[in-house]
């Protein structure tokens, strides 16, 4: 009988060392972590060790040997997976194999603004964070500006094809619903336009009608005398805006100086974004030849039929006539 007692003693305090046991696993597993704040943890590609250390280092765990039977014992919910990650602060070991293994990782921007050149784009995608690789410039006006996601290890080669693509995606749709009758005969010939628009003004309700007045010029064969094509040939195609131009740049004997060639000139001066794109598209109803910067500090364009009147709004808004 005594045996029998003792027996029911043992298993009793088994049971209680194994609920026990159970509560510490269950509290270790859905409890709070050992993160104090937000951690973003780069994880390489590894064994489940490496991934350990690297959590333990960043804080994210305050014990590997855990952490590695958890990941074996829900094995079956599927492998860890490499790249960079964010843990909110006291993130459960529940929590931080979820992430790892459903692949959230942290989203890094590349921006490209609108009128930079080839040059000026590589420089950015070149000094991209967590990036891998190097580019050359790209063709200039091959880049659709805007901002695109990245995550951590993409290489710069692949990000600059995807900028590439978004052009070339956005092109074939607005060149297919043109208006008729453009001075324009294919959709490299719109992007070279497009370009010279995207450095005249930042206003996109000017541009229709700026891309008007280049177009009122290539029907009349007249020059283009646009101001950007100057700077891009005299700075050797480095920029096309954010500077003044002297009268011997205005003489440049360069097929991008519309002062001096007729007709468009023979490739894009940056990369223009979907307005300028647009503009040139679906120019504003006009019949102006020319215009200027108002110079009041709104950055408009005013906007002539006659080179009277262009001398006329020059005197007006810069006090002088050239």
């Amino acid at each position: 009988m005594r045996w029998r007692f003792r027996l029911l003693l043992v298993l009793l305090v088994l049971l209680a060392v194994a609920r026990a046991g159970q509560m510490a696993v269950r509290q270790s597993y859905d409890g709070p972590g050992a993160g104090a704040v937000n951690a973003t943890v780069v994880v390489p590609p590894g064994s489940v060790n490496q991934v350990a250390e690297s959590l333990a280092k960043a804080g994210v765990i305050a014990h590997p040997e855990i952490f590695r039977a958890a990941v074996w014992l829900t094995r079956e919910r599927g492998p860890l997976r490499a790249g960079e990650y964010l843990f909110p602060a006291h993130a459960s070991l529940r929590e931080v194999l979820r992430i790892l293994r459903a692949g959230i990782e942290v989203q890094h921007q590349a921006t490209i603004p609108e009128g930079l050149t080839g040059q000026q784009i590589a420089d950015i995608i070149n000094a991209l964070p967590v990036a891998t690789g190097r580019v050359d410039p790209p063709a200039e006006g091959s880049v659709l500006p805007q901002t695109y996601d990245y995550v951590w290890g993409t290489r710069r080669a692949l990000i600059l094809k995807r900028m590439q693509a978004a052009q070339q995606t956005l092109l074939v749709k607005l060149w297919a619903g043109r208006e008729p009758g453009l001075p324009l005969s294919s959709p490299s010939q719109a992007v070279v336009l497009a370009s010279i628009v995207q450095q005249e003004t930042p206003l996109e309700a000017d541009m229709p009608k700026i891309a008007a007045v280049y177009e009122n010029r290539l029907k009349a064969g007249m020059k283009l005398q646009a101001d950007p094509t100057v700077i891009y040939a005299a700075t050797g195609g480095r920029q096309s805006g954010g500077t003044g131009i002297t009268k011997a740049d205005l003489r440049l004997d360069s097929p991008y100086n519309t002062y001096v060639h007729a007709g468009l000139p023979p490739g894009p001066i940056c990369s223009p974004g979907e307005a300028a794109l647009k503009a040139v598209l679906h120019p504003a109803d006009s019949d102006a030849l020319y215009f200027i910067a108002a110079g009041d500090g709104s950055r408009r364009s005013v906007f002539s039929r006659g080179f009277k009147e262009q001398l006329e709004n020059i005197k007006r808004f810069w006090g002088q006539q050239n």
